[in-house]
């Protein structure tokens, strides 16, 4: 994997550190899916792997046992883009321990962050972020589940789905509707443990790159007071905060799958014989290897002046990440599809790296936003600002 992006100015030495040392750990791990086990027993091993090596502790404050004072975004994109490039699961289970635990970080009290964020940085506990539902996923103001107050806590009462780590998360950090107002007023986060009473899996949900999703039901779900995280009230600006953070990262695990298939691209181009020449040497080859590099720079550098900006400006980033989310997830998708061609039958023959890359890009141009969410979120930036000094 080239690292040569990580002498651009956003960067400091201490990132392009962590990024040599994390590519040769997961270097040395076995390759995704090669050992036989199922997709539940994978994923655990990741995070407990991830929290033995340190790794998580990039998901925590320094507070929490994190490296830095919070939560920094360079060093996250960083992470997914180097676990990304080597395993999908790795990354996943890396991003979900971060996301999933988010809204403690930004809001849970001392308690509940001494309870829960030390175990999800040492790989000890799997976190989840339970927020869509299954008429209510781009369009959060639409949420109905409920959270009704009661003298010794809560009753949290509906659906949630598309709940990554779903069945095998030791909490879930979930958002429901605590008063009678519409849209993104009136909703509030709650921690909800596993067990609590009232909280069923009601169904796993395969796609097509394997990992933990599943269908949450609350039937009279009670937690007891002290599991509001935050304000009440506050929960959609808290889930919008979260996104924020972690959207980036979403944009740099896209360049890590595009990275890979650069560099198998590369590899099949020299090594490919074809009407008496290498692949490599047809000019319809190397200016599709031109376009594909060029789109990685270029959303690369979208996602690392989000990050940039968040760690070092302190600036607000949601119109920044939704631009590098959307052009790494779009261009990561056609590069990898370019990839594929140049295999030509072999690309599509299962096990192949770029047929599991091919898998696994597809949902990233999803979840957390959609590249058409994305898109209206740029435009309601933009015309948020058009008054401001730009």
């Amino acid at each position: 994997m080239a690292r040569d992006h990580l002498d651009w100015p956003f960067f400091e030495p201490a990132h392009r550190a962590f990024a040599i040392d994390l590519a040769a750990w997961i270097a040395g791990r076995p390759a995704a899916g090669s050992d036989g086990r199922d997709v539940d027993a994978r994923c655990r091993d990741w995070v407990r792997a991830l929290g033995q090596a340190g790794w998580l502790k990039c998901c925590v404050e320094s507070a929490d046992g994190g490296p830095h004072p919070r939560l920094d975004s360079r060093t996250l994109c960083v992470a997914r883009e180097t676990l990304a490039y080597h395993d999908g699961m790795a990354d996943f289970m890396f991003a979900m321990q971060g996301l999933g635990s988010g809204a403690i970080t930004l809001a849970g009290s001392a308690a509940q962050r001494a309870r829960w964020l030390p175990p999800v940085a040492e790989g000890a506990a799997i976190a989840a972020f339970a927020l869509s539902e299954p008429d209510a996923g781009s369009d959060v103001g639409a949420m109905q589940m409920r959270a009704k107050r009661e003298r010794d806590g809560w009753m949290l009462d509906g659906c949630k789905t598309w709940i990554s780590n779903g069945g095998i998360a030791d909490f879930y950090c979930v958002f429901a509707r605590t008063s009678e107002d519409t849209g993104a007023r009136g909703i509030s986060a709650f921690i909800v443990p596993a067990d609590a009473p009232g909280l069923a899996i009601a169904e796993r949900i395969e796609v097509i790159a394997p990992h933990p999703l599943a269908r949450l039901e609350f039937r009279n779900c009670r937690v007891p007071v002290d599991a509001l995280l935050g304000e009440e009230g506050a929960g959609f600006k808290l889930a919008m905060r979260t996104l924020d953070i972690f959207r980036a990262s979403v944009a740099a695990a896209a360049l890590g799958l595009a990275r890979r298939a650069l560099d198998e691209a590369l590899q099949r181009a020299r090594s490919r014989r074809i009407f008496g020449q290498a692949l490599g040497d047809f000019q319809i080859t190397q200016a599709k290897l031109a376009d594909m590099a060029s789109a990685i720079d270029a959303a690369a550098l979208l996602t690392y002046r989000a990050a940039w900006l968040r760690d070092v400006r302190d600036q607000r980033t949601t119109m920044e990440a939704a631009m590098a989310k959307m052009v790494a997830t779009e261009s990561a998708q056609t590069i990898i599809d370019a990839a594929v061609q140049m295999f030509g039958g072999q690309g599509v023959v299962s096990g192949e790296t770029v047929e599991r890359l091919y898998r696994e890009i597809r949902a990233l141009r999803i979840y957390e936003g959609a590249t058409e969410v994305q898109k209206l979120i740029i435009g309601r930036e933009l015309l948020r600002r058009g008054g401001e000094d730009r």
